[in-house]
């Protein structure tokens, strides 16, 4: 039986194929539209039933998108509690089509009772060498075999797995608190410290698979193995990684109570581990072999994740997890912190910026865990603080780690040093890195502090010269335009770049624009392993724009030759119809932002459904060099920021060592 749910105004622009601007004309201008059923004045709430019925006469001859359909039906088949489970079967059932297109073309012909009776034996044995036979029930009702059948024709257009990735991510939208993920900054930073060429990896505690899928990203061939507590986390993610690779195993189950794979050993453990959980299992688990350091106690689940970690570790494997900033020096743990120490499992920590990881109150740290080899522990920990890089933390860890690695002895004042083993051994074994990093007192003199004076003061001086002015209201109203209608008529061509699969050969040798590179405002860094699906080659003023991000961002590239990597959106105008920094300008701007979808504290960016007013080509070129003071005015005030800062450090450093004395 179908339920009628209710829907949003922006559900209704995703339905209907336009930007929210265009359902408030509806509403206004035709008597009929429907009137809403709940919510509130500023954010009403419409029926389903309904708002279906109407777009359907006055549709306008515009082609109404079929996965924002499909998904309202899917909404509207199940209660909420049960849509992630109906999502997980027809990932699995999408597996199926994936790798027996042909088998499903002979059974798809069937009526739907045949389809319904003999589908699940087709799917199991199918998915019982990937996401595992479980994945798909062993029955299926005759009523659910239409919604089979449409995901099915909406995976011919735009593949299995791309289908899969809309409905789990317009899912994980709705129920942003039900799986958590690891920002993506922070994954690639594990990943980039377990280094390149791992043959395996777990990630014990895997939620939504982030970690898991960047992983593969990283070495296609890797065996991958996972586990989750939440059951319906573990089956979306077992079949997302299915539609990627035949090389994953995930599972369903609490990894301390009922490690999943025993005995398994990986070159690589990558894990964001639940915090604070007292109920962890210390009762049960008391006499647990993987105790090999002690027994973890009650209050410090944390240190069972990390004998969990290097229980599965092979020799020479390395283990990055993520821990709160407590477990470093907690009286509780410094029994188990000695002997991570004194046996060499212990490698590094890096206090991370605090805000890295979004809803934490703190700055939490990374530990970097190793097999311990024979012939006893190194000599020396990593002890590394980026909270005072928050714009490049990830490659002062990076790089931190690499030169230890290669045996070099650090001492980067107030960011990382290599730490003789007898220092951290003392009676609190307090591992905060910030009490072992030297400060910069060799390194300071009046000059030196008088030079930085200079420059932020010089600095000060070009920021006011480029502060914003305002001019006179346009005499006109500025009437937005859908992306798409400027798209049809070719004044703008649209590119929208995806992950290339695993095993693809790289698009080209150029360099790959990543989205780093365009949040950074450098040139091209990436290389073949982060280049996209699709070879587009960059030019000259073309508008980039990362598709999720905390802030909108529109870049107008200055150079090109370069290929546009994934997670990008790349725009490029006539420019004898459009200027390409009056298109960025908008694009970023809070007129575009309440188009774009919110996602907790990011955006999912979708240009397309963005609108920007035509105006003669005079006219934009004033508004793209005011877009273009603005942007230059941002990057000063930055910089003017970072100098601040460095001069307010360099004093203080200063006076506290009596490198120089107060102003007369």
């Amino acid at each position: 039986m179908r339920r009628d749910v209710q829907v949003t105004a922006a559900d209704i622009a995703r339905l209907a194929g336009v930007g929210r601007a265009a359902v408030s004309n509806w509403r206004r201008r035709h008597d009929d539209f429907p009137e809403p059923v709940g919510g509130t004045s500023t954010s009403p709430v419409f029926s389903l039933a309904e708002i279906r019925e109407w777009l359907r006469g006055h549709d306008e001859d515009r082609e109404l998108p079929a996965d924002e359909w499909l998904w309202q039906d899917l909404r509207a088949t199940v209660d909420d509690d049960d849509l992630a489970d109906l999502i997980a079967d027809l990932g699995a059932f999408l597996v199926y089509v994936q790798h027996e297109a042909d088998d499903w073309d002979g059974l798809s012909a069937a009526d739907d009772g045949t389809v319904a009776r003999e589908l699940p034996a087709r799917v199991r044995a199918t998915c019982a060498k990937t996401a595992g036979a479980e994945a798909f029930p062993e029955t299926v009702a005759v009523t659910r075999v239409p919604l089979v059948r449409s995901i099915a024709r909406l995976a011919a257009e735009r593949g299995a797995r791309d289908t899969f990735e809309f409905l789990r991510e317009r899912y994980f939208e709705v129920h942003t608190r039900r799986v958590y993920s690891t920002p993506a900054e922070v994954v690639s930073l594990t990943l980039d410290l377990v280094g390149d060429g791992f043959g395996s990896l777990l990630d014990p505690a895997c939620g939504s698979g982030r970690i898991l899928g960047r992983a593969l990203e990283r070495s296609p061939g890797a065996r991958l193995l996972g586990q989750d507590v939440d059951p319906v986390a573990a089956r979306l993610t077992a079949v997302r990684l299915a539609l990627r690779c035949d090389n994953a195993r995930i599972r369903a189950g609490d990894s301390l109570r009922a490690d999943a794979f025993p005995g398994e050993s990986v070159d690589a453990v990558v894990c964001n581990p639940p915090f604070n959980d007292r109920n962890w299992g210390y009762e049960e688990l008391t006499a647990d072999p993987r105790w090999e350091y002690g027994l973890p106690p009650r209050v410090e689940p944390e240190l069972a994740w990390v004998q969990h970690a290097l229980a599965h570790l092979a020799p020479g494997g390395v283990a990055v997890l993520l821990m709160p900033p407590a477990v470093a020096g907690r009286r509780s743990g410094r029994r188990i912190r000695s002997q991570l120490l004194r046996r060499g499992a212990l490698r590094a920590v890096i206090a991370l910026p605090q805000g890295t990881v979004p809803n934490v109150a703190v700055g939490l740290t990374l530990w970097i865990l190793c097999q311990p080899a024979e012939g006893g522990a190194p000599s020396r920990v990593l002890m590394v603080d980026t909270s005072g890089r928050p714009d490049d933390y990830a490659r002062v860890a990076v790089e931190a780690w690499r030169e230890f690695g290669a045996g070099r002895e650090l001492d980067e004042p107030g960011v990382s040093r290599s730490v003789p083993l007898v220092d951290l051994l003392d009676e609190d074994v307090d591992l905060t890195p910030a009490r072992y990093l030297s400060t910069a007192a060799d390194d300071l003199s009046p000059e030196r502090i008088a030079g930085a004076r200079s420059r932020l003061a010089g600095l000060l001086g070009a920021v006011a010269g480029l502060m914003p002015m305002a001019g006179r209201p346009p005499s006109e109203e500025l009437a937005p335009v859908p992306l798409p209608e400027l798209v049809r008529r070719g004044m703008l061509v649209l590119e929208q770049q995806t992950p290339a699969r695993p095993g693809e050969e790289p698009p080209g040798e150029a360099p790959v624009l990543t989205v780093e590179d365009v949040l950074e405002g450098r040139s091209a860094t990436g290389s073949a392993e982060h280049a996209g699906a699709r070879r587009i080659v960059t030019r000259p003023g073309d508008v980039v724009v990362p598709q999720v991000v905390t802030i909108p961002v529109a870049r107008v590239l200055a150079k090109g030759d370069a290929l546009l990597g994934p997670y990008l959106s790349l725009l490029r105008p006539d420019p004898e119809a459009l200027d390409p920094d009056f298109l960025a300008g908008f694009l970023c701007a809070s007129i575009n932002v309440r188009h774009y979808s919110a996602m907790s504290s990011r955006y999912r960016v979708d240009v397309r459904r963005a609108e920007v007013p035509l105006l003669p080509m005079e006219e934009q070129r004033r508004y793209g060099e005011a877009f273009r003071r603005l942007t230059e005015f941002r990057t000063a005030l930055r910089e003017a920021a970072a100098l601040g800062e460095d001069l307010v450090r360099l004093m203080a450093d200063g006076l506290t060592h009596g490198a120089v004395g107060p102003a007369e």
